[in-house]
């Protein structure tokens, strides 16, 4: 067992099956960068031309262009980052691939060129294919809004259909519903909940299930990673027991109640995805979750009869203080990775991490928040700190390696199970930032307003 291991094969001898996946762009997986590393921007929308697009049974791996190699060397999977959602299939760029002309609004003219090179090349590769996203309103077409309840009722199901018959049998597993939760834990009154009425996401899956009866369907949703303190019968809430405060408790029980009302009523679903998008310096509802937490919501996910995966993991670092220095982020963000994915491989229901990227050069971080370093190698495709730390949660499952070891190896067990040590340190208190004083209006816990917003288009994001 050497640190020259790549993640991949790490993988390959952990005592159950893991998926170690990125999210994949088109234009730096079939086009070679210039080699001053100034090269292919990282925009998420980014096209590439058909006939630039090679043949992967024609190209030999040593001419394949860096950020391929990478992930052909390191990872057993991929997500289609973004050309696989509705709104780019249908309206927004890549389709029509032509870019002088306008978006489409003819229902059913689907442009699935890009998602067919990206699928074609991770089957000729032997690698494993998650489907993102069927259904998430920021994505879907906006012609949705001048439909009828009963003619977007026929869109989403045409479009599940449609979607899924034409990768069948090449995409075995898919993100049915994604970020349908507001902070409190409710539905979102997104354009599927006004038209369609609250049981829209069960009849997705259902729809998604008899689409292709064999594939694997997940619900999918953000900030929902963290199962905290737990309410006594007095309604004071456990803090004595090393438990803290989840950082949206609400919304992680909403993601535990939806999931488990899907199940109860027998609705097709089989997994759970926990983006896992993490802020070292967040505070609030931005604050990253412990391991403790992260490991109670897998487990008592787990015990419904569901498999749990980290869907979209990146770490982001530049909102530290500025007085912190460049080894105090490094150190934060690999203990951030190492310790939560720890935690979660520690439980049997987990199988699956996906980086959303992995190389610091091409993160949707730097389109739709701020410059940043996000991931576990740097723009030039070299090894962080923190691939440390996901090799070494990896690790863990391995022939001698010990389940849920973390940073700081026997001191850090206790940090299974609760977040604070017999010492009363707490984990992460050498970066983790102290909670605001509150302004007199309230805290801030992210999106109440039930338009379901993502996250780059909330005041105070941190």
């Amino acid at each position: 067992m050497t640190s020259d291991e790549t993640l991949s094969s790490i993988a390959s001898r952990c005592c159950k099956r893991v998926y170690i996946g990125t999210a994949v762009l088109p234009k730096p997986l079939f086009l070679h960068e210039h080699q001053d590393h100034k090269g292919i921007p990282c925009a998420t929308i980014s096209t590439v031309d058909q006939n630039q697009i090679p043949d992967p049974a024609a190209t030999p791996t040593n001419e394949l262009p860096q950020y391929t190699h990478t992930i052909l060397s390191e990872f057993n999977s991929i997500v289609i980052e973004h050309h696989l959602k509705w709104g780019p299939l249908v309206h927004t760029l890549p389709g029509p691939i032509s870019q002088s002309s306008p978006p489409t609004m003819h229902l059913g003219k689907y442009d699935f060129s890009h998602v067919d090179a990206m699928v074609d090349f991770a089957i000729h590769h032997n690698l494993h294919i998650k489907g993102h996203v069927l259904i998430w309103h920021v994505t879907s077409p906006p012609f949705l809004e001048d439909m009828s309840p009963t003619q977007v009722r026929e869109a989403v199901k045409r479009h599940i259909f449609t979607t899924m018959n034409y990768f069948k049998g090449r995409i075995k597993m898919w993100d049915v519903v994604n970020e349908s939760l507001a902070a409190d834990g409710t539905l979102v009154e997104n354009v599927f909940y006004r038209k369609m009425g609250p049981d829209y996401i069960e009849q997705c899956f259902r729809w998604a299930h008899e689409a292709d009866p064999d594939a694997f369907l997940i619900y999918n949703d953000n900030k929902v990673e963290g199962c905290g303190a737990v309410e006594t019968n007095d309604g004071d809430s456990c803090s004595s027991d090393g438990h803290s405060k989840a950082p949206i408790q609400a919304k992680a029980d909403g993601f535990y109640n939806l999931l488990q009302d899907l199940v109860e009523k027998g609705v097709p679903i089989h997994g759970a995805g926990m983006q896992g998008h993490f802020s070292a310096g967040g505070t609030k509802h931005q604050r990253p979750p412990t391991p403790a937490m992260v490991k109670r919501q897998i487990r008592r996910i787990g015990e419904l009869g569901l498999k749990v995966n980290m869907s979209e993991m990146d770490v982001r670092i530049s909102k530290l203080p500025a007085s912190a220095d460049d080894e105090l982020k490094s150190t934060a963000q690999t203990q951030i990775y190492q310790d939560i994915l720890s935690a979660a491989l520690s439980e049997p229901s987990f199988d699956g991490i996906w980086l959303w990227g992995f190389a610091d050069r091409h993160t949707w971080v730097k389109n739709f928040y701020y410059d940043d370093a996000p991931l576990i190698f740097d723009e030039k495709y070299q090894r962080k700190e923190s691939y440390v730390g996901v090799q070494n949660a990896l690790k863990t499952l391995c022939p001698g390696g010990r389940v849920g070891e973390m940073v700081g190896g026997e001191s850090a067990q206790c940090f299974l199970e609760q977040d604070v040590d017999e010492n009363g340190n707490a984990w992460g208190e050498g970066w983790m930032q102290p909670e605001p004083k509150e302004d007199g209006n309230g805290e801030k816990n992210g999106d109440s307003t039930k338009e379901g917003q993502p996250d780059w288009l909330l005041p105070d994001t941190n």
